[in-house]
């Protein structure tokens, strides 16, 4: 069972490349295979152990919120963005005095995939080094995702340290939407909305960012053609 036990999930994007499947309902409500993408993401935390998970809201934020309502398990707290759609990396900045001083989950509430061997959230927080480790990326081979045709994320050597080539080459591996991050690697945190890539370029530098290969397949559901494609996948892997 994880160690970590609180969560950080992005819900607050707008969506706008699911359209017209966002047109009446806020992204992480779209289904794939009859389940709310944030469903899939919440039922994951659960069986991790993650016993909280603070859910940032801004786009069809009340429909997010009425959805969550009596959600059983992890307690759920809202991070209300509302008044300004903060990126990644602000979304949670603003969400640390609710997530605690301990490691965290980040989770995009987009992010789809098979199980390898071993569940991806136990194998990622088995991993973790806060002595050593600012974050903990999960990381899907490119080769091998479905629904992903980008020049890849990162690299990564033989201790698992991520870094990036140079620019405009190809990387072998892309960023899956879930990590484990500490709290400190939002020390001297810009205001406002940024990226969370500026926290792990900080982080690569002073060689505390790391990866962990996924083993398992997973799908970059980001259109409606995305999410027939991957539930063609759920229902043939499942046969």
């Amino acid at each position: 069972m994880s160690r970590v036990k609180t969560a950080m999930v992005l819900a607050a994007g707008l969506g706008k490349r699911m359209r017209p499947l966002t047109d009446d309902r806020p992204k992480p409500l779209v289904e794939l295979d009859g389940k709310a993408l944030l469903d899939r993401v919440l039922d994951r935390l659960a069986a991790a152990g993650v016993a909280k998970a603070v859910v940032n809201v801004h786009y069809m934020a009340d429909l997010i919120e009425a959805h969550l309502a009596a959600w059983p398990q992890p307690e759920i707290v809202i991070s209300d963005e509302r008044d300004a759609l903060l990126d990644t990396g602000g979304g949670v900045a603003r969400a640390l005095p609710l997530l605690g001083g301990e490691p965290f989950f980040i989770h995009n509430s987009d992010s789809v995939w098979i199980e390898g061997p071993r569940p991806c959230l136990e194998q990622l927080a088995a991993a973790w080094d806060p002595d050593t480790m600012d974050t903990l990326m999960l990381l899907a081979p490119v080769i091998g995702t479905l629904g992903y045709d980008g020049r890849g994320d990162f690299h990564m050597d033989a201790n698992h340290a991520v870094y990036r080539s140079a620019e405009g080459q190809m990387e072998p591996y892309v960023f899956t939407g879930v990590s484990i991050a500490h709290p400190r690697l939002f020390d001297d945190a810009p205001e406002g909305a940024f990226s969370l890539n500026l926290l792990w370029d900080r982080a690569i530098a002073a060689g505390r960012a790391f990866g962990l290969r996924h083993e398992g397949t997973w799908m970059h559901v980001g259109t409606p053609k995305a999410v027939g494609e991957a539930e063609a996948r759920i229902r043939q892997h499942s046969a």
